[in-house]
């Protein structure tokens, strides 16, 4: 088993495993922007009370800490702790050979600033140094401009591949077409 560690991001920033205690701070950042909120996580009910569901996710990742199967952190400013969102590796994946499947939610206000990008790169980093190799699945919504381009920005710096086609994405019980993008990490000292 390998826990969840916390991973420093330059100067400004700092990725710590997601805990109970962030939950007023994500409903704050919910409600900034809930329909965004409801796009990247898009396993939340609509018609249920947001702070519940999160409730429960969160004591559900703060139990999973230390397994390997997945690893869920907050993207938070080192000086005030703010809440920039949430980035995780998780278990649901689409290819047998894929390790862990990438996923991030940036709140409205830090939008724009390349946190998901540094926050991957350190993620990628930590992996690299302690896996032979891991296969990332990255998919995205092909209406999801933001996020194609963040896909594509990351498949560029870690040699990534778009994979031609759809797959499809239980999203409230409908199948959804999305584009999936495969990311091969080698461990850093076979380069």
């Amino acid at each position: 088993m390998k826990k969840t560690p916390v991973l420093e991001i330059g100067e400004e920033l700092v990725l710590n495993p997601a805990t109970r205690k962030m939950l007023s701070q994500v409903i704050d950042a919910h409600n900034e922007d809930p329909e965004g909120t409801l796009a990247a996580l898009p396993w939340l009910k609509e018609d249920i009370e947001f702070s519940p569901q999160m409730a429960d996710l969160l004591m559900n990742l703060e139990l999973e800490l230390t397994w390997d199967e997945i690893h869920f952190w907050a993207i938070q400013g080192k000086k005030d702790n703010t809440f920039h969102g949430f980035i995780g590796l998780g278990n649901d994946m689409h290819l047998a050979a894929s390790a862990y499947n990438l996923g991030y939610w940036v709140r409205k206000s830090s939008r724009g600033k390349g946190i998901s990008l540094t926050a991957v790169d350190e993620i990628f980093k930590w992996l690299s140094q302690r896996k032979d190799q891991a296969l990332i699945e990255l998919t995205v919504h092909p209406h999801n401009v933001a996020g194609l381009a963040t896909a594509k920005r990351i498949c560029e710096k870690w040699n990534g591949l778009a994979i031609d086609g759809y797959i499809g994405v239980e999203i409230k019980g409908r199948t959804v077409p999305h584009l999936l993008n495969l990311i091969q990490l080698r461990r850093s000292d076979d380069e």
